[in-house]
């Protein structure tokens, strides 16, 4: 142990101290111990030299000046101390950024103006208000960055002193009035960022006169007029961002030819005109959707050597789809326009690395190239919603890697090959809306990584495959308006979007493989020839929130259902809803039934009991089957391997007891949720107090739960998290097959089942922003964590718990430390995260991010917003809202009107959330805010 301490002690002595050998200079050194003093959470020790302190930076090796302040993420508010730090003449860099300051001393502007060396200045992610300083002096101020606050105003000319800026950043804040145009007396400008604003008015001109300029981002304003013509003269000019804005005219011609234009994204404005280019421009990104941009497609626009992504969708271009793309392009985006003629066979020759394909919605005839075949690396390809006709080629199977194929909406003909199964990559496929015939090919069960089939209204015949239960990842079916009959076999029991069998000629009665479907929501078996009563198990799927019976040959008494389940019986004249039963029986005619039933119900025990002896002595004896031994784990509760106590909170270490809560999980009548990972149950204590236990399967290959010594590591270190928005792990317990962890209980539920339940009008507006800024401070937090970002795996309203209609709580925190995607047998898509939440780029890559996790924020956000799902009658509602957000005069249409009716505030408030939610739900990662961004910009709102 000594000779440890002897060898640290010679690691500080001959490697720290020379590092500090030199002596700050006394003025500095009083100023900094003085600073000291004021900032009450300040870790800093003033017997050390103020070189050593977190955040300060000195000229080495002699340390006697102080270059740099870093006081970032300190959560200081006060701010009377800045300007004593203007003492220290040698600063070259200021940040005091993600801070909780509401306003700057004038002082601080005037004394440190007077410093010449002074270069950086950052004020970001603070809470500052009022209107925009005057830079008086700061003459070798080259980088000012105050976004991310909420500061308003014009902005006129107190930029003007500052001669050698190169870098300005006052993204999300509240500026009003015309997009500055005098940017410093020397025009050095290389950063200009102004996104997220209330800027009006046309883009001045003055702007291009800034040759230096390197990226301009005025996205998500209300700029309107053209681009300004000067632009063409920027030719330094690498990012050009003018999203979300009300733009229109033509793209200057040359723009793009700008040979240092990297990316330009102009998407979301009223564009008439597509820009002139060559096939040497540099342009890497090009994104003019949600346009009004006419005519034909330039064939050279898409022949950039450098280009990878293109997005010319949602636009009202006509033509053919050019014959040759670029080699390098990885991603093409034209659908929802008006192209016609037929696809291009050369078009996937010459784009050896094209991966997402996308022409849907448009008018393209003719058959599907075979050509199609040669690109192995193809993850997505969407023709739908075209007059494509022909068979489905058979070198649609070369593409081994093809994650999404929707091919539906067209006027396709014959089989779908027997092989389809060799593509196992598949997680969506959709083929509905066509003329096929032939029988669905069991092959299909190979496609073991779906998450959606549909082959609706077609004319497939035969089977439903037996196979069709192996897709065990499937959460939503539709084989309605078909030609099928048979048996319905077992079905995928992660089924949860919605089974629909409609217009098919099954009869018989309903049957029993639909029970295990635990997890559905919507169930569709209408215009069948099903007979028979109505099965007591459809009334009690824990998830099914509507049921189509409709058209069909039932009778009888329709069972009990929830009161939030819709059902509609309507074509079974035979068939009746409770309320309509015949009048109740006499006294004695009850008690001849009670005698029935209390004679019966005897029997049924005295077979139970004999059959559990039979099994418990059979179990000595023998291997029994693993359905019986799932029988008697009901009957007995889980054995206890290991327990611990995470928190340290006194009341639920004294309330929590292990053997009560095993107790509990052995019932499945105390199952309150489902997700996908896991189940939730209600464990009363004997003290009164209930509590959340959620059960991980240990035997399941996703969870890295390794040894029990690995994951007490990884619960224990979640569990000491501190934060009122996020489930904090109270305790757990390991049994031989499962661990279950242990969270407080929270009284209503999750935000889906409110949001989308019989409570819906509980929930007005001042509880949705609650919620939603509940929600975006626990990811804020989770983001945040110092020793890495906590990312989430599967956010969703299913997985946001509410103490109170105002106090939400993030829940599956821990998911993220054990899951191990790689493990699943399933796509990838199916373990990160549930249908509708999903971003774009997750159906492409095995990694979970922190703009995934925006994304599906953004989700939820619109859930709030719209009062719909995520997920409604197959359509996601981030892509529902963002085709109808092109039209501002469709904003209020997107709102729940229910809500944004009460008053002209709220629907202010509800659109200003809107245009955040729309900014999360980004079709490209890079270009969605960070949640801390997002959690300041939902602030903002009131």
């Amino acid at each position: 142990m000594k000779s440890s301490i002897y060898g640290i002690s010679f690691f500080f002595l001959f490697c720290i101290f020379p590092l500090v050998s030199g002596q700050l200079a006394s003025n500095q050194n009083n100023t900094m111990i003085t600073v000291s003093h004021q900032l009450a959470n300040s870790s800093w020790n003033v017997e050390q030299n103020p070189c050593l302190w977190e955040g300060v930076t000195c000229n080495a090796p002699h340390n006697e000046s102080i270059l740099s302040l870093s006081l970032s993420g300190f959560g200081l508010s006060n701010s009377s101390f800045l300007p004593l730090l203007c003492q220290i003449n040698s600063l070259q860099s200021l940040d005091f950024s993600s801070n909780l300051f509401n306003s700057i001393p004038v002082e601080f502007f005037n004394t440190c103006g007077e410093i010449d060396g002074l270069k950086s200045l950052n004020f970001s992610k603070n809470k500052l208000v009022g209107s925009l300083p005057t830079f008086q002096k700061f003459v070798g101020l080259e980088s000012l960055d105050l976004s991310f606050n909420s500061l308003n105003g014009s902005i006129d000319s107190q930029l003007n002193g500052l001669s050698a800026l190169k870098s300005l950043n006052l993204s999300f804040n509240n500026f009003t009035g015309s997009v500055p145009s005098r940017l410093g007396k020397s025009r050095v400008l290389e950063q200009l960022e102004l996104s997220m604003n209330r800027f009006t008015g046309e883009i001045a001109s003055e702007i291009g006169e800034h040759g230096n300029l390197i990226k301009i981002d005025l996205s998500g304003n209300h700029l309107n007029g053209l681009i300004p013509e000067s632009f063409v003269n920027l030719t330094k000019l690498e990012t050009l961002i003018l999203s979300s804005n009300q733009l229109h005219g033509a793209i200057p011609a040359g723009l793009l030819g700008i040979t240092t234009l990297q990316r330009f994204s102009a998407n979301q404005n009223n564009f008439v005109g597509l820009p002139s280019t060559n096939t040497s421009m540099s342009l890497k990104i090009l994104d003019l959707s949600y346009n009004k941009i006419p005519g034909r497609i330039l064939p050279q626009l898409l022949l950039g050597s450098n280009l990878q992504t293109v997005d010319l969708s949602y636009n009202m271009l006509t033509g053919p789809v050019p014959v040759t793309i670029s080699s390098s392009l990885v991603r093409l985006r034209l659908g929802s326009n008006n192209l016609s003629g037929p696809i291009p066979s050369t078009s996937f020759v010459s784009s050896p690395n094209l991966k997402y394909l996308e022409l849907d919605n448009n008018s393209l005839t003719g058959t599907i190239p075979p050509q199609i075949g040669s690109n192995p690396d193809l993850a997505l390809l969407n023709l739908a919603q075209n007059k494509l006709n022909g068979t489905l080629p058979d070198e649609l199977l070369n593409l081994t890697q093809l994650e999404v194929l929707k091919l539906q909406l067209n006027e396709l003909s014959g089989e779908i090959p027997n092989q389809i199964g060799r593509l196992s990559m598949l997680s969506v496929l959709n083929i509905s809306w066509n003329s096929l015939n032939g029988i669905i090919p069991p092959s299909i069960s190979n496609c073991g990584k779906l998450i959606n089939l549909n082959l609706q209204n077609n004319g497939l015949t035969g089977l439903i495959p037996d196979a069709i239960g192996n897709l065990k990842f499937l959460l939503e079916l539709r084989l309605g308006e078909n030609k099928l009959h048979g048996r319905i076999p077992d079905m995928p029991q992660k089924l949860q979007i919605s089974l629909n069998l409609s217009f098919n000629n099954f009869d018989g009665p309903i049957p029993m493989t639909l029970s295990q479907l635990n997890d559905l929501e919507v169930l569709d078996l209408s215009n069948n020839s099903f007979s028979g009563e109505v099965p007591d198990f459809l009334g009690t799927l824990p998830s099914l929130s509507q049921l189509v019976l409709s058209n069909n040959q039932l009778y009888g008494v329709l069972p009990q259902f929830k009161r939030n389940v819709s059902v509609n019986i309507d074509g079974n004249p035979q068939l009746r809803r409770t309320q309509d039963n015949p009048p109740v029986l006499s006294k004695k005619g009850k008690s001849v039934g009670v005698t029935i039933v209390i004679t019966f119900a005897a029997a049924v025990l005295a077979v139970v009991v004999v059959a559990i002896v039979f099994l418990l002595i059979s179990r000595r004896l023998s291997k029994v089957n693993e359905e019986q031994l799932q029988s008697l784990e009901v009957l007995s509760p889980p054995r206890v391997i290991q327990g611990n106590m995470l928190t340290a909170n006194g009341v639920h270490r004294s309330n929590i007891d292990f053997t009560k809560a095993m107790e509990a999980v052995a019932s499945p009548a105390n199952i309150v949720l489902k997700t996908r990972f896991s189940t939730y149950y209600k464990a009363m204590m004997p003290s009164g107090a209930s509590y959340y236990v959620k059960k991980l399967n240990w035997s399941d290959k996703i969870f890295q739960l390794g040894s029990p010594d690995k994951f007490e590591q990884e619960i224990e270190a979640l569990g000491k998290l501190s934060n009122s928005n996020i489930m904090i792990t109270l305790a757990y317990v390991l049994t031989v097959d499962s661990a279950y962890l242990f969270y407080e209980f929270s009284p209503k539920g999750t935000l889906y089942d409110i949001l989308h339940g019989s409570l819906k009008s509980s929930l007005d507006w001042a509880s949705r922003y609650s919620i939603a800024v509940g929600v975006a401070q626990g990811l804020a937090f989770l983001h945040g964590c110092t020793s890495s970002p906590i990312l989430l795996i599967d956010l969703s309203s299913r997985s946001i718990m509410l103490k109170s209609l105002k106090e939400p709580q993030v829940g599956d925190i821990e998911l993220c430390k054990v899951i191990d995607p790689s493990k699943s047998n399933g796509s990838l898509s199916t373990v990160a995260g549930s249908v509708g939440y999903i971003p774009p780029e997750y159906a492409y890559t095995m990694r979970v991010t922190m703009a995934g996790n925006v994304y599906s924020f953004g989700v939820v956000l619109l859930e709030l917003l719209t009062g719909k799902a995520a997920v409604s009658e197959g359509t996601e509602l981030a892509k529902w809202v963002l085709s109808n957000s092109v039209r501002p005069n469709k904003l209020d249409h997107i709102l729940d009107f229910s809500i944004s009716r009460t008053s002209l505030v709220v629907r202010n408030q509800m659109l200003a959330v809107l245009k955040v939610a729309l900014a999360c739900v980004s079709g490209t990662p890079e270009s969605r805010p960070k949640m801390k961004s997002v959690l300041r910009m939902i602030l903002n709102v009131r």
